[in-house]
């Protein structure tokens, strides 16, 4: 009898959590797409369920976009939700970290959005580009160029030349990453 009520009790608690979590899911806004204050609710995870729709979160390239194969074998992202990123590069099993700041806006094109990444480690130089996430969540096409300090001839990709429009496509997609979800 002792067992059928810790069991009762245990299949309450769960439900109870569960209640519990949709409820907040159900009050957050992040209409912006990115967790910030604004937000008057969170799932249990901590993570406005809303936001998961933006580029936050941990993200996995492997094979790297081939403009990046002389730098890097793989790539693991990291953009939390106050704005700040980390970059894991490894090259020939040798590890570089990228840390800095970025700003993601929504685009009116189609589902794409726009990105600036302002580098602080290992050097200081700003990126701008775009993204596109699948509708699934899991994956994303990423493109940015550095802008700052300017490379010749080389101009950022924009929402309404698509990805593949860095330099007017002069690169074709060789600057696209290719990545998926590890979050």
């Amino acid at each position: 009898m002792k067992q059928i009520q810790f069991i009762l009790v245990a299949a309450f608690l769960t439900l109870a959590t569960i209640f519990s979590c949709s409820k907040e899911d159900a009050k957050g806004t992040c209409s912006d797409g990115i967790k910030n204050q604004d937000e008057t609710g969170i799932d249990c995870g901590g993570i406005c369920t809303a936001c998961k729709t933006g580029i936050n979160g941990k993200w996995k390239s492997f094979p790297v976009a081939p403009i990046l194969a002389t730098f890097a074998d793989s790539i693991t992202a990291t953009f939390n939700t106050n704005n700040t990123y980390s970059v894991d590069q490894w090259k020939a099993g040798t590890k570089t970290i990228l840390t800095g700041t970025y700003t993601q806006t929504k685009s009116s094109v189609g589902t794409i959005y726009t990105i600036v990444l302002n580098q602080t480690t290992p050097t200081v130089i700003t990126a701008e580009g775009i993204f596109d996430i699948a509708a699934d969540n899991k994956s994303m096409q990423y493109e940015v160029v550095q802008t700052v300090p300017a490379l010749a001839g080389v101009t950022p990709p924009t929402p309404a030349g698509g990805i593949g429009s860095t330099s007017n496509g002069a690169y074709l997609k060789n600057v696209v990453q290719n990545y998926v979800r590890l979050d």
